[in-house]
């Protein structure tokens, strides 16, 4: 694979709760910096996709894997929920992709989010709690998003997202993003910190 290939590796029928979709498997190269053999780490990403996706803008989700949220359905964040409203809207117009992407804790790990979240149990905010340990407030890049979106032949979509991150780093992989569609859940009172500092500290975009 060359040093900015994207590679799919898998495809199949996907049926789920929120109907019958198909799931692709990509591989690519991180945009980061090289390891510590000198090579850039690969990185891996779903696309599930439903009906259509080429006739117009369809809908878009990119999310970050949250285990504790997408799997354990935390009330510490909004993550699961999310998801969850990210299906069901695309179910509810027949065609649209998530983009699921191995980004665990905003790109810090696992464990190095449940070390966090001790802090933030203190009374640190999430991004306090990561600059305690030594880390920035987020890690994530969103290139292989792109990439993947031009690979099913979309270029442009309607984004369903908070993060003008996201907008940014679409546009920057020349995918035109022509709407983003709000993606708000009605919020625990455990994750209202959390999404007070989304706004105020990491810039997210929230109606209310």
């Amino acid at each position: 694979m060359s040093e900015n290939a994207i590679e799919q590796v898998a495809s199949a029928d996907f049926p789920t709760r929120w109907g019958k979709f198909r799931i692709y498997g990509f591989r690519g190269r991180t945009q980061g910096a090289p390891n510590a053999n000198g090579k850039k780490e690969v990185e891996e990403a779903v696309a599930v996709v439903m009906g259509d996706v080429n006739a117009a803008p369809p809908l878009v989700r990119i999310h970050s894997q949250c285990l504790t949220g997408d799997v354990f359905h935390s009330l510490r964040c909004d993550c699961g929920q999310q998801l969850e409203l990210a299906m069901a809207m695309i179910a509810e117009e027949g065609a649209g992709i998530v983009i699921y992407e191995q980004q665990e804790g905003r790109g810090i790990g696992l464990m190095a989010k449940l070390q966090a979240y001790e802090l933030q149990d203190t009374g640190l905010d999430t991004v306090e709690a990561n600059e305690s340990l030594g880390l920035k407030a987020d890690y994530r890049d969103f290139t292989l998003p792109g990439e993947i979106l031009k690979a099913l032949g979309v270029t442009q979509v309607r984004l369903l997202s908070n993060n003008p991150d996201k907008v940014e780093a679409l546009e920057k992989a020349g995918v035109r993003v022509v709407e983003r569609v709000p993606c708000e859940v009605v919020p625990s009172p455990f994750a209202e910190d959390y999404l007070k500092t989304k706004k105020e500290k990491l810039g997210h975009l929230f109606t209310r």
